[in-house]
C-alpha cells in the first residue's frame, strides 16, 4: 500500500512517498480501516519540521478518517462499511488524563495515518459524524476535540458567556462554532483584516487586528464594559498569554492549548493572581469526550471549515502552505 515516511534527520524535504506492507488482518478486538483523509495540525508540523523529533522512518499524521473494512473477533461497536475517525490518545478511553507525553500518539510516538490502511484496536477510533466527508471527519481528532474539551468539558461554557478566540486556525474556528451554537458571544483576533471579516461573517461579535492593536487584551476588556471575557481559547502561548490574562474576567477561565509563539516564557503571575483566573493546560481529549463531541456536532449541525485539500503525496506542500499562515480553518489531505 502507499504511504509516507519521514526520513532522518527530519524536515519537510525528508517526507518520502513509499510502498508499505499491507495492513494485517484484524485480530481479536481489532479493526481494519481504509483511510481516505487526514488533517494538518501544528503538532504534526513540529514533529516533521524539528530535526530528530521522531524516529527515522516514522509514518506521520495524528488524524485519520476512513471506512471500516473488517472487524476482528469480539468487536461489536463497528461493522464493515462504518465511517470512522481516529483518536489522538488511542488508549485514553475516559476519566482524568494520565499520559505525560506523546509516546502513544499516532504520527509521533507511534506510526500515524499517512497511509492507505491501518489495523489497530477498535478503541483507537470512534464513529464519524453521519453524513460527513472523510476530510471533514479528520478535523475532529485533534483540533475539534481540543476546542470541545477547552470550552465544554473544562469550561464549562454556558449560554450568555463571552469567549475570546485567537486567530483563525482549526482550533479557534471550531471553538467559535461551538460557542455560537451554545449561545455564547465570541470575540476573535487576527492579523488579517480579510480574515476578520470572515470571522465576523461566522458570528464573531467583535474582531480586532492583534498586530495593529498590540494591547488587544485591554481593548477586549473595554468592549465587554470592563468586565472581561469568561473564556479564552489561548493558542499562542507565552507571546499572547499576558494579553489573554488582561482580557479575561475576574474568576474567568483560560485554556492554554498552543505554543505558536514559543514553548516557554514568563507568565505574569501577579496579574493572573489578581484575576483569580483558572489557567488550564490541556492536550486534546479522551475517547469518551470525542464520542460526546460527535453527537453534539450531529445535533447542532456544525460542519468544519476546510481551507484546502492536498493529495497524500503532496503532504510537504500542504505543510508549507500551513507554514505560510494563509489558511483559514483546516488544511486536509485526501486520497
Amino acid at each position: 500500500m502507499k504511504g509516507i515516511r519521514l526520513k532522518a534527520p527530519g524536515g519537510l524535504d525528508h517526507l518520502t512517498a513509499v510502498e508499505l506492507p499491507e495492513a494485517a488482518a484484524p485480530g481479536p478486538g481489532e479493526i481494519t480501516v481504509r483511510l481516505h483523509a487526514s488533517s494538518l495540525n501544528y503538532h504534526d508540523y513540529r514533529v516533521m519540521a524539528v530535526p530528530g523529533a521522531v524516529a527515522d522512518g516514522r509514518i506521520p499524521m495524528s488524524d485519520g478518517a476512513g471506512v471500516v473494512e473488517a472487524v476482528g473477533a469480539g468487536v461489536s461497536e463497528f461493522r464493515p462499511g462504518d465511517h470512522a475517525v481516529s483518536c489522538f490518545f488511542p488508549g485514553w478511553i475516559a476519566g482524568e488524563p494520565t499520559l505525560p507525553d506523546f509516546a502513544t500518539v499516532p504520527g509521533d510516538g507511534v506510526d500515524g495515518y499517512a497511509r492507505e490502511r491501518v489495523t489497530c484496536p477498535a478503541y483507537a477510533f470512534t464513529h464519524a459524524p453521519s453524513g460527513w466527508s472523510h476530510a471533514e471527519a479528520a478535523t475532529i481528532t485533534t483540533a475539534g476535540l481540543t476546542a470541545w474539551r477547552a470550552l465544554i468539558v473544562n469550561g464549562p461554557l454556558k449560554a450568555g458567556d463571552t469567549v475570546l478566540v485567537l486567530g483563525s486556525g482549526g482550533v479557534s474556528i471550531a471553538a467559535l462554532q461551538l460557542a455560537r451554537a451554545m449561545g455564547a458571544t465570541v470575540i476573535a483576533t487576527s492579523s488579517s483584516d480579510e480574515k476578520r471579516a470572515r470571522l465576523a461573517a461566522m458570528g464573531a461579535a467583535f474582531t480586532l487586528n492583534y498586530r495593529s492593536t498590540p494591547d488587544w487584551g485591554t481593548k477586549v476588556k473595554d468592549w465587554t464594559g470592563g468586565r472581561g471575557v469568561d473564556h479564552v481559547v489561548e493558542v499562542g502561548g507565552p507571546g499572547t498569554l499576558p494579553q489573554s490574562i488582561e482580557a479575561v474576567r475576574v474568576g474567568g477561565h483560560i485554556s492554554l492549548i498552543g505554543v505558536l509563539t514559543g514553548r516557554s516564557g514568563e507568565i505574569p503571575t501577579g496579574a493572573l493572581m489578581r484575576k483569580q483566573a483558572r489557567l488550564h493546560g490541556l492536550i486534546v481529549g479522551n475517547r469518551t469526550q470525542q464520542q460526546d463531541y460527535v453527537r453534539a456536532l450531529e445535533t447542532a449541525e456544525i460542519r468544519p471549515v476546510i481551507d484546502q485539500s492536498f493529495p497524500l503525496d503532496g503532504i510537504a506542500d500542504a505543510f508549507r502552505y500551513e507554514e505560510s499562515g494563509r489558511h483559514f480553518g483546516k488544511i486536509c489531505l485526501e486520497w
